[in-house]
């Protein structure tokens, strides 16, 4: 395997689409989460809370955005950041074959949803137009930012729920290291609807608090469940020598991946099936757990999630490793989740500070001891940091990312 370098990073979040911005924001220590008016609109609905991206989104050239919808233009303005970023607008590698694409979301545009449903139940062609299907496509982000900047390599399109984002940063990993690419623009996007909402409404899996400074509360002994949130989180990726020689900046490395499956639930965790993935991750990267300084949990809040995750994690780890989950400050981002939150695991690396735990309280003690960062967060010098997603359909990842300036001066 070839060495994988991260290179340019490019974020469209509920904390803000810029690195200082969202930095700013976590160490703030006050989350995203807002009362959304519109969910009180839906009958029954139990959760009233929601995380959006309130930054403005970039106005592109309306015959660029038909195919898109706000989940496509965020995926583009996370891409267009993360090229930006690594110093590659206008590079004929974008467009030469030398890059390739691998994006995740764990559905389409919820406007091109909207009007599926409209023909569905009006029996009336009329709601759908030239665009409907490509905007609800499982690929429509990836192949979106393919056309969007010129991309000619391989498509990788993920859509495994709340590990889309996270198989698609590590199926370019591979990518790159197998040697088929040496660029990789990767990552996951995700629209906040009442519909995103609804659904996990329907499987009691929301919290019903309404004080949005209070929610979610991962790991808490009175979590009642996740939020929702969106946004775009995408990466450049590149293969090592190759960044090297033209000059780049080097945030970060990646060393490890694994992804799998618990084959046992649909929706129910299996912890033992999210302890063999991370155990992978290690063995992927020829690391043992005492190496990691920092791991970034799923976490999201829910009690099933949050038991099967930490007891997977105190059976590798004990609490010998700094854990904490960036779900209370910007919701569950499903299919960005894996993509923003390894993004901002990378930063904080880099910055030597850890953001802590948010509303956690009271940790359960049936999870296991883990050293939980809290208060006003940890300052930790680290050379490999892992984070981890699980998805509906027992999905499992885990990512390790090692800092190249560690040790220097």
């Amino acid at each position: 395997m070839r060495r994988v370098a991260v290179t340019g990073i490019g974020l469209c979040s509920p904390l803000g689409c810029g690195q200082e911005e969202v930095m700013r924001a976590l160490r703030s220590c006050k989350n995203a989460v807002q009362e959304l008016p519109e969910l009180r609109e839906y009958r029954n609905m139990n959760c009233v809370l929601g995380a959006p991206v309130t930054a403005e989104l970039p106005s592109y050239p309306r015959r660029k955005t038909r195919s898109m919808g706000r989940l496509g233009i965020m995926a583009v303005a996370a891409a267009e950041r993360a090229i930006e970023d690594a110093g590659l607008p206008g590079s004929p590698e974008l467009s030469d074959g030398t890059a390739g694409v691998a994006c995740g979301s764990s559905a389409g545009t919820m406007s091109g949803m909207r009007d599926v449903a409209e023909f569905l139940t009006g029996k009336d062609i009329v709601s759908l137009n030239a665009t409907t299907y490509v905007q609800i496509m499982p690929h429509t982000c990836a192949v979106n930012i393919s056309l969007f900047f010129g991309i000619t390599g391989r498509i990788i399109a993920t859509s495994t729920a709340c590990t889309s984002g996270s198989q698609a940063l590590g199926y370019a990993y591979e990518a790159i290291g197998c040697g088929a690419q040496d660029l990789m623009v990767a990552g996951g996007a995700e629209e906040l609807s009442p519909l995103t909402v609804g659904v996990f409404d329907a499987l009691y899996a929301t919290s019903g608090t309404r004080d949005p400074s209070r929610a979610p509360r991962p790991f808490d002994t009175n979590r009642d469940g996740i939020v929702v949130g969106e946004g775009a989180g995408m990466l450049i990726l590149e293969e090592y020598d190759h960044a090297v020689r033209r000059g780049a900046r080097i945030y970060a490395e990646i060393v490890g991946f694994a992804t799998n499956a618990d084959a046992t639930h649909v929706t129910s965790p299996d912890s033992s099936g999210m302890e063999r993935c991370m155990r992978l991750a290690l063995k992927n990267a020829g690391l043992v757990p005492e190496n990691i300084g920092y791991i970034n949990a799923h976490g999201t809040g829910t009690a099933q999630g949050d038991l099967a995750e930490g007891q997977a994690m105190c059976r590798i780890f004990g609490n010998g490793t700094p854990v904490a989950t960036l779900k209370g400050y910007m919701g569950h981002t499903l299919g960005a989740a894996g993509a923003l939150e390894a993004a901002m695991s990378i930063m904080m690396q880099r910055a030597g500070w850890f953001a802590p735990n948010l509303n956690l309280a009271d940790p359960d003690p049936e999870i296991g001891d883990l050293d939980y960062i809290r208060g006003e967060g940890r300052t930790l010098d680290t050379e490999y940091v892992m984070s981890n997603n699980f998805a509906f359909g027992g999905v499992n990842t885990s990512l390790i990312f090692r800092n190249p300036e560690f040790g220097r001066p």
